[in-house]
């Protein structure tokens, strides 16, 4: 077996029991690979099926194994994160893709979101919050650190002035979608949007689930860039 073979599979063969997420990690470092498969694995909820390289060896794992979750490092060789993201959504555009840096400042944040991906993780957070970050992605949500959301933010708002609006399928959008939309283009959490309009988070999360499905479109934050390319949020939002 070639050093490129052992790091794509990595002694993992694919299978996971029923209910438990299975997990693809693309990082170039061995070792990092390694030590993030024992954290995703440790409360039992996930698994890992496959690993990889660089971003070329994750789109071919990923299009055989056709994972629940990857974890993705921005920066590797051959083919960068952000790339191999643009390539996974192209081919899956369900395909929950969670970014791993170094820094709560990386300037291509909105690329990778651009590109597809659900989210950022820090490499450095304790084990307890990746495990609880793959659970929520793997629900549909959106994982942004919070140093991270003023940047995007600032991008969702330039963003707005540039966009045209004009797509029909907002028009399916109930009025009470569109006030939860805006407010979570603004960045808010169900439980806040909840407190701000006077209904409860279950019903916040309702909304949430039909706005999503009547765009066609996969997580909070691919409906927070909607929001702010058809100009539901006002610039200074």
């Amino acid at each position: 077996m070639t050093p490129v073979e052992e790091s794509v599979n990595d002694d993992h063969d694919g299978d996971a029991p029923p209910g438990v997420i299975r997990v693809v990690i693309a990082d170039d470092h061995a070792l990092y690979r390694q030590g993030m498969a024992v954290v995703v694995e440790l409360d039992g909820a996930a698994k890992v099926v496959g690993q990889a390289s660089n971003g070329a060896e994750a789109v071919e794992v990923c299009a055989r194994l056709r994972p629940d979750v990857v974890l993705m490092d921005v920066r590797m060789p051959v083919v960068g994160g952000i790339e191999a993201a643009g390539r996974l959504h192209a081919a899956d555009p369900g395909a929950r893709i969670l970014m791993l840096t170094m820094s709560d400042d990386e300037s291509d944040l909105f690329q990778a979101i651009k590109a597809g991906a659900s989210g950022y993780l820090l490499k450095d957070l304790p084990g307890e919050e990746v495990a609880d970050a793959i659970r929520r992605v793997h629900d549909g949500q959106a994982i942004i650190p919070p140093g991270m959301a003023a940047t995007l933010l600032q991008e969702f708002s330039r963003l707005s002035q540039d966009a045209a609006p004009g797509d029909p399928a907002a028009a399916h959008l109930t009025d009470r979608e569109v006030e939860v939309l805006r407010l979570v283009a603004r960045g808010m959490v169900n439980r806040e949007i909840a407190e701000s309009l006077g209904i409860a988070e279950n019903t916040v999360k309702n909304h949430v689930r039909s706005i999503l499905e009547k765009l066609h479109l996969h997580s909070r934050v691919e409906a927070a860039v909607y929001a702010h390319q058809q100009r539901l949020v006002p610039p200074d939002a």
